[in-house]
Parts: structure tokens; sequence; C-alpha cells
């Protein structure tokens, strides 16, 4: 049960806002170096945010490797085998916690998922919008859910989300649950769930400078402990944040050199959007200044461009890499 807890885990971690096609070589990358709970929990920081690079939401990964060593360090490399113990290691939120009990350990909890939302606001025709919905959802699951096999009803009611009950143009007459639908009867199934309308996305600005050597090296450094991206590889950037714009002009490099104007990367973070000036300068390779000798930068080193896939960067910093080049 030990085993399947922290595959169990592992997955629901991983599958956070993100699609099952995008986890599927991570997982198993993940299971090939840390094959097991006390393996991650030993593993080197870095190695572990290499790994997860290009996943998103890097929250996800400091927060695995908390848990992993919580899971050691006081439960004796053992996952507690209840919803309501688990819910207090780092990272893990109600569903989680729900998911991981009810499959790994057989703990009759109700999941309560995207999917499994879907599927019984449109059974019940729930007009109460998400996400103050969940609590009704997860009280008229809960007293479904056996003593003998939960996860099983907890991973056909997510499956059944995930393919029959889809967002839109749900494949009804497939459906086994469809003559007790309340929205298939009323011809409503794709108004439920019922949403509040969502906020409109601000979009920040800032600038990101590639410098490379003629050698084929680029500077890169690590971004701070705490914030968005905390602790990531990124080239220097101005400072940007979701609450308010950075520098984008030329004058905000941060070192002299002969900076060209690359373009433009837009990425979107969950609430905002941001668009980087790019700017690019090349250096000799037997040039002595480095961007470490100015006072506006952190420390940082020079990484091979063909090693960048060992380099913790994340997608926006490939981005804007891939502009520079």
């Amino acid at each position: 049960m030990q085993a399947d807890a922290y595959r169990v885990w592992l997955s629901e971690i991983m599958l956070q806002q993100t699609t099952v096609a995008a986890v599927k070589p991570y997982y198993e990358k993940f299971l090939t170096l840390w094959p097991g709970v006390a393996d991650l929990a030993s593993a080197e920081d870095e190695a572990v945010m290499v790994a997860w690079a290009g996943l998103g939401y890097y929250s996800r990964a400091r927060n695995l490797l908390k848990c992993a060593r919580a899971v050691v360090g006081e439960f004796g490399g053992q996952f507690p085998d209840t919803a309501s113990q688990l819910q207090k290691l780092p990272g893990i939120g109600p569903y989680t916690a729900a998911a991981v009990a009810a499959i790994a350990f057989r703990d009759p909890v109700a999941v309560v998922d995207g999917n499994v939302e879907r599927v019984v606001t449109r059974l019940l025709a729930i007009e109460t919008p998400l996400p103050q919905a969940k609590e009704l959802v997860r009280g008229a699951l809960q007293p479904l859910f056996p003593t003998g096999r939960p996860g099983d009803l907890a991973q056909a009611f997510m499956d059944l989300g995930a393919t029959l009950c889809s967002p839109k143009r749900p494949t009804c007459s497939l459906c086994p649950l469809h003559e007790h639908c309340q929205a298939y009867a009323d011809g409503q199934q794709e108004r439920f769930p019922v949403k509040l309308p969502k906020l409109k996305k601000p979009t920040r600005k800032g600038a990101a400078f590639v410098l490379i050597r003629d050698d084929q090296q680029i500077w890169l450094q690590k971004r701070g402990p705490s914030g968005l991206l905390a602790d990531m590889t990124q080239v220097p950037t101005t400072n940007w944040s979701s609450r308010e714009d950075g520098e984008t002009s030329v004058d905000a490099s941060p070192c002299k050199a002969d900076w060209q104007n690359a373009g433009e990367v837009r990425h979107t973070f969950t609430h905002f959007h941001l668009e980087l000036s790019v700017y690019s300068a090349r250096l000799s390779s037997g040039r002595k200044t480095t961007p470490a000798s100015s006072e506006t930068l952190a420390m940082g080193w020079w990484s091979d461009l063909d090693a960048l896939n060992d380099e913790a960067l994340p997608n926006l910093m490939r981005k804007v890499i891939a502009c520079a080049l």
C-alpha cells in the first residue's frame, strides 16, 4: 500500500493544473530517478528542480520535496493512511489527500476533482457556482463511497468526467448515469457546472537579457528562494512581478555589452500575462568581464548552450533563450 501511496501522491501532485499527456514523461522520469519516497526525500533540491523543469507551477516541486522529507522525517517513511492526516503534509490539499487515502488505503472518503465536479453538478443540476459548490458536491458524493473499494468508485467518477462527461458536447447517450441526470433531462448539460465570470488577467511587462560568448556559453543565474519561479534558473531579467511591471528598455541591462533587440516573448501565468522584451549580446570567449562584475546582478555561471536540458530552466526562460538565438 505504501508503494501505491507514493505513486498516487506523485501523480496527483503532477496532475494539478496539468494534462495527463504532459505529465506522463515526467512521472516516468521521477519513478526512474526516485522509485520511493525515501529516495526522493534524499534527493538534491537542484536535481529535482531540473527534473521538474518545463512542467510548470514550480511551487509544486518544492512542496513535493518538503512532503517527501516530512513523510520520512516525521512518519518513518510511511504515508499516513487517512485523508485527515495526509492533509497535514506540505502541498497536500483536500482533493489530493482524499485521492491518496481512497485509492491507496481504501479510506471511504469522497474524492472531488474538476471532472467529478462536472459529473455531479450535472447529475443534480446544482445551480450554486463553483468554487462555492465544492462542498455540495462532496456532501452529495460521500454517502455513496463504499468501505470496500472507494478508490475504484473515485477513479470511475474521474474517468467518467474525463471521457464521456466532457465540458463541451458530452456523450450522454453512452453515459451509464444519463437516466439519473437532471441536466440531461432538461437538455442543459453544457450549462453545468455554473461558474462565476472570469476576471480579466492583467498584462505585466519586463525585459530579459541573454548574454552569449562565442564559445557557445550562456550566462545564467538562480532566482531567489521566494516568489514566482523561486529557485529556478534564469537569464538576467528586470524586476517584474504579478503585481507590477519591470523596466523594459535596454538601459536596464545588467552589464555593458553591444545589446541588440531580439524581439518579444509572451507567457501566461495563472493570474497574469507577461510580455518580456528580449535583448541579446555576444562576448568574446577571451573577455574577462562577466555579468558577475555588475552590482545589479547576483552571482551566476556560464553554461554550455547544448547542456541547457540539464539546467532548471522554466518554459518562460526557454522561450526567452530561443528568441535570442
